[in-house]
């Protein structure tokens, strides 16, 4: 019997090569709406992107503390230590290490990787330490709890609003406003510590549709239908939370978290479905490039970006970053502004999988 399903590999190799797409548009002023994160409440198709990852991180746990027989020993214990620790590491090294430009007091602690960390870490410790039937109750009071904390901590009238929400409030007085990002005009991070909470929501959701995917595996029962009722159901719970406490990305809000849970395990049901069941193999391998080697493709596409934007070109009486020199002088003359733009992300996506697959055909895999 196998351990593990194709179509785990599959969907995570889906999102990482849909997050590359959406990080590297070639101008962000001339990129189509669905593929722009939400100003701030709503959502679009990138704002799932993210939890979908994460999502699948909490789906992997399942099958890599097979090997340990889901049992907390001390050795586990320093296993999970040390991953955590080590997406830190990585985290740090591909934006701040190699570049010149370093600083302590503007560095910024908590990014994409270590929100991956802190969720594996304190998943993997509540998945071994509890029996499954908690699992359920600890997912909820999470994002109860979550509501109740920015709705009371939050500015009376303004609690979900980016200036004067608990996120941004606890995340000023941990680390000051050096050390947050600053891409919505304030130090405001969207991967700030208190909305972390609701992240492991995200994660255990993986954790619980692999045990049911697991589940149905051995009893041979099928797993669509399942997965598209609770999907529906979930994001039809996201809709109604939405009226109270609004779909937020940035925040992590909890009908956000419901939002993309639901729509994940629709699309992990019909991944397994066509996967595993049909066994139908259309665009695996390439794929399968992206989501045997997550962290690493993560890492290039990243170091690629900030270099791209650091090599400086002459420009008329100034200089301009390599990127939008290309974008400019290749992309938009051929294809237009708006298509330009998707052209020049598409074509650094297929970069990225062209460095991937020479490790994939090599057997090199970043494994943390």
């Amino acid at each position: 019997m196998k351990s593990r399903f194709l179509s785990l590999d599959i969907l995570r190799g889906i999102t990482l090569a849909a997050m590359i797409l959406v990080n590297t548009s070639g101008n962000g002023t001339y990129t189509y709406g669905p593929l722009k994160h939400a100003d701030w409440h709503g959502f679009t198709p990138t704002d799932l992107v993210f939890p979908t990852f994460l999502f699948m991180v909490g789906v992997a746990m399942r099958f890599s503390f097979k090997a340990f027989n889901y049992t907390l020993s001390p050795s586990v214990r320093i296993k999970i230590v040390k991953r955590t620790l080590l997406l830190f590491v990585i985290n740090y090294i591909i934006f701040y290490i190699p570049f010149l430009d370093f600083t302590w007091e503007n560095l910024r602690y908590l990014n994409v990787l270590p929100r991956i960390a802190l969720s594996y870490c304190a998943i993997s410790f509540i998945t071994l330490s509890v029996p499954k039937h908690w699992l359920t109750p600890i997912n909820i009071s999470i994002l109860l709890v979550y509501w109740v904390i920015l709705t009371v901590f939050g500015d009376s009238g303004a609690a979900y609003e980016l200036g004067s929400n608990a996120v941004r409030k606890l995340d000023l007085l941990l680390f000051g406003p050096t050390h947050l990002y600053h891409g919505d005009g304030i130090p405001f991070d969207p991967e700030g510590f208190l909305s972390t909470l609701p992240a492991l929501s995200t994660c255990l959701f993986g954790y619980q549709v692999s045990l049911f995917l697991e589940k149905q595996r051995d009893a041979q029962k099928p797993a669509l239908i399942s997965l598209l009722v609770w999907g529906i159901g979930l994001i039809t719970l996201a809709l109604l939370w939405n009226q109270s406490f609004p779909i937020n990305k940035k925040l992590w809000t909890s009908s956000f978290v419901l939002l993309c849970a639901g729509i994940d395990f629709i699309l992990i049901g019909a991944l397994n479905w066509w996967i595993e069941v049909k066994e139908r193999n259309f665009a695996n391998t390439f794929f399968l490039v992206f989501g045997t080697n997550s962290i690493l493709a993560y890492a290039i596409s990243e170091v690629l970006t900030i270099q791209m934007s650091n090599v400086q070109i002459q420009e008329g009486s100034g200089t301009t970053s390599l990127s939008n020199w290309l974008y400019w002088h290749i992309f938009e003359p051929v294809f237009g502004k708006f298509n330009g733009s998707l052209a020049y992300a598409i074509c650094f996506v297929l970069v990225c999988w062209s460095l991937c697959y020479f490790c994939y055909k090599r057997k090199w895999f970043l494994k943390v």
